[in-house]
């Protein structure tokens, strides 16, 4: 009996890029176990060593939540549908004699929320009475922004450290091409203040951190979780928990995202969806897998909605419910999310009472990954890492040297290393035979850390002269060939 696997987007290089595939089985157990047979490459993403699905995986029938219950045996029939989801109400309102007036300004620029029953008047009073926090000044945060200070919210704050790229203009609205260079915060300003002059904005130049996010958090009423990394997205949860703030979620990875509305009284957290954090460098990050350019732009939207409707106590937020949206095929699908009552920051009996070291609980963030990496390079085969220039060396002397590159194929038009051979990480597992376990390998990704888990899974199959290029092409191109593009 076949049941469709629905996959997500970030596994679905190890599925020969389909995003559904039909496994037989009677059980989910079985399915997964079939699905691992015939996709090897998808079993470290499934499964820890001793054999039990990840914690950051979360299996679904149909729509039904299946965590907590016994997940290996919930049968499946004909028709049913497993997903595999892996981690890629506010308080009360003031009273109205609190609110603050509209000038007349503001009456004519809200015209069309004040003729709404469920927004009128007293409603844009109290969106202009809000505080909102968005963390993140990029693709989320940008979209998210703008709405909320066209709708009027107050007071909005954004915490950000980062300057604006030429790879944030295809996504990140609040910033244009003369913007390039400048602290993302100060572009973010002018452009909200630009967009509506009523709006009070307040910047926070600095990275968030379990020293600054209670006190950051204190005095709003929404936070809104515009973050690109692990760390720091646990980091959001607890510290809206712990503050009692809603946490208007927002996820995006290629053509996927995600939404939700986590922390609030009686709602589950991101931890009770996602008990752990992946290890690093299993799941990529947008700068190693791409985004869409629009998605954030539907993602943040709908984190501003959802804000909104949190600010003004109407319509149902996403508390409990989990959104998925496909740009390719324009589909959203809705999951349940149930409150864990053993979650160790939201459950009955929490055992996170204060903020932690969030790398730490991560594991090792990704810029101590490159610098260990750098520390043990060395010039011979046998050491774990080499630079860019140890490599040109060994190459201008002719040494026999195979570099392998485990980037994507349109990442391989963009820029490479003359001579690499291409075989993308997920083809690995099943196209590792092509290459000589006795070869003199280099592994080589954009910065680092796909090579990385390529020089490891050839290890576990016999290759003893497997080393990573630390910095990637961007490292080559840095201290090799300027003459090509970054990206």
């Amino acid at each position: 009996m076949a049941t469709k696997i629905m996959i997500p987007t970030p596994l679905r290089p190890f599925t020969d890029k389909l995003d559904a595939v039909d496994i037989d089985g009677a059980t989910v157990g079985e399915l997964l176990q079939n699905l691992t047979t015939k996709y090897a490459g998808l079993k470290q993403h499934l499964y820890a060593a001793d054999g039990k699905l990840r914690s950051f995986v979360n299996v679904y029938v149909n729509d039904d939540d299946i965590r907590y219950l016994q997940k290996d045996l919930t049968p499946v029939k004909a028709g049913d549908t497993v997903s595999i989801i892996p981690s890629v109400a506010g308080g009360a309102p003031a009273t109205a004699e609190a609110l603050p007036q509209l000038s007349g300004d503001e009456i004519r620029r809200y015209s069309r929320h004040l003729i709404m029953p469920e927004v009128g008047v007293d409603g844009q009073r109290q969106l202009k009475a809000a505080k909102v926090l968005c963390i993140g000044a990029g693709g989320l945060g940008s979209p998210a922004a703008m709405y909320l200070a066209a709708a009027g919210v107050g007071t909005i704050g954004i915490v950000d450290f980062d300057v604006v790229d030429f790879s944030n203009l295809q996504r990140q609205l609040l910033h244009g091409t003369p913007d390039v260079g400048r602290p993302k915060l100060d572009s973010a300003k002018d452009r909200l203040n630009a967009l509506n002059p009523n709006v009070h904005i307040e910047t926070y130049d600095t990275a968030l951190s379990s020293e600054n996010a209670l006190r950051l958090f204190e005095p709003y009423d929404v936070i809104l979780d515009g973050t690109d990394n692990f760390p720091t997205r646990y980091l959001v949860n607890d510290a809206c928990v712990l503050a009692g703030k809603p946490n208007a979620y927002g996820s995006i990875f290629r053509f996927e995202g995600q939404a939700s509305v986590f922390g609030t009284k009686d709602g589950p957290c991101y931890r009770c969806l996602y008990p752990e954090p992946p290890p690093p460098g299993l799941v990529p990050s947008c700068a190693e897998g791409g985004v869409f350019g629009v998605l954030p732009g539907i993602i943040g939207v709908i984190q501003a909605t959802e804000t909104i409707k949190l600010v003004l106590g109407i319509g149902e937020p996403l508390i409990g419910r989990f959104l998925i949206y496909d740009a390719l095929r324009m589909r959203f699908r809705e999951l349940k999310l149930r409150k864990d009552a053993d979650c160790p920051v939201c459950g009955t009996h929490p055992t996170v009472k204060k903020l932690i070291d969030y790398e730490q609980f991560c594991g090792v963030a990704p810029h101590q990954v490159a610098e260990a990496a750098a520390k043990t390079g060395g010039t011979g085969p046998g050491t774990d890492a080499l630079t860019s220039r140890e490599l040109q060396a060994e190459l201008d002397r002719g040494d026999t040297v195979v570099i392998l590159d485990v980037r994507e194929p349109q990442e391989y038009q963009i820029n490479r290393i003359p001579g690499s051979t291409l075989i993308p990480l997920g083809d690995l597992p099943k196209r590792y035979v092509e290459l000589d376990p006795n070869a003199n390998i280099v592994s080589q990704c954009k910065s680092g850390m796909r090579s990385a888990k390529a020089q490891e899974f050839l290890r576990s199959k016999g290759f003893t002269k497997v080393r990573n290029l630390t910095g990637g092409i961007l490292g080559w191109i840095d201290q090799v060939d300027p003459s090509q593009p970054k990206y």
